[in-house]
Formats: C-alpha cells, sequence, structure tokens
C-alpha cells in the first residue's frame, strides 16, 4: 500500500510567484505600534494591542492615530447620506439621534468617529462623513431601526468605503 505525503503546512513560495496582497488600506497600520503610545491630536492611547481612551502615560511615544489621520487627510471611510422630506420634517431630531448614536460608539471605539456633517445639495438632506465604515453602517441601521425608511448600502471593496443611504 503507497503512503500519502504527510503535509507539514509550509508551503515555500518561489521569488517568481509572489501574490498580491489581499486588501490593502493605507490607513491601516502595518504593524501595531511598540507600546505605550498615545496620539498628540485625540489623546487616545495605544495599550494592550488596541487604540483606547483612558490616561496618556508619561514615556508614551506620539504616535498618529488612523481616525486622525484620515481627518487629517479629509479622506473618510463611509459616508451618510440622509434625506427626505421626512429628515426635513425632524431634522433636529434625527441629528440628535445621529450625535448620542456616535458619542457611545466612540466611547467604546476610538478610531469610529463622525469627520463632518455636510448640506446634501438640492434635496435638503445631509451627507455625513466617518472615519471607519462601521460607523456609516451603524448610523444607517439606528435610522432604520428608529424611523423606517428605505436604507441601502454601497460597499467599494477596492476602496474600502461604503456609502449609507437613508430617506424617508
Amino acid at each position: 500500500m503507497k503512503q500519502q505525503p504527510i503535509d507539514s503546512g509550509f508551503h515555500p513560495i518561489r521569488r517568481d510567484q509572489l501574490r498580491q496582497e489581499r486588501e490593502h488600506d493605507s490607513y491601516r497600520q502595518p504593524g501595531k505600534p511598540s507600546e505605550p503610545a498615545a496620539c498628540p491630536e485625540c489623546g487616545a492611547s495605544f495599550h494592550a494591542g488596541r487604540w483606547q481612551w483612558g490616561e496618556k502615560q508619561d514615556n508614551a511615544a506620539a504616535i498618529l492615530c488612523p481616525a486622525c489621520q484620515r481627518i487629517r487627510d479629509d479622506f473618510p471611510a463611509g459616508f451618510v447620506h440622509v434625506g427626505g422630506e421626512f429628515f426635513v420634517e425632524h431634522r433636529l431630531e434625527i441629528l440628535s439621534l445621529i450625535q448620542h448614536h456616535t458619542q457611545k460608539e466612540r466611547a467604546e471605539h476610538p478610531l469610529a468617529r463622525i469627520m463632518a456633517i455636510n448640506e446634501d445639495g438640492g434635496e435638503g438632506g445631509i451627507v455625513i462623513t466617518t472615519t471607519d465604515l462601521h460607523l456609516a453602517r451603524d448610523i444607517g441601521d439606528a435610522l432604520h431601526k428608529a424611523y423606517h425608511g428605505e436604507l441601502d448600502f454601497h460597499y467599494n471593496e477596492a476602496e474600502k468605503l461604503l456609502r449609507v443611504h437613508w430617506r424617508r
């Protein structure tokens, strides 16, 4: 009986067969920063392998967090388009819900922030830009859960960008 070769799990790759990386996000740090580290702009600290809010240690290295980098470069990861007659009639109430939801999310995730809220020309709506695509999705979900309406997600995998459209 012929024995099957044992797969050791290691497969050498020849230089002429190097593969392209599966995922490219220029704001994703290539490695973990050395600890302790803190963002000089927002005060978030890198501790225990993640960015979090907390006291800045005296010997912390100054490293710009990915959210502050996105804000500085004006390069959002998420867009939330909010519009419709219902929005025009309940604008302050909806903006309050968005701010409340964002504050709650930011308390747990320092990299999830609103960059700007701008008027959407023409229909009386707004466009919210975020540093994190999960925050954009969560804002859309919160609006849909509270007020129903139409909710659409458009994810561009090549750019790591999410566009959320909510209207009622």
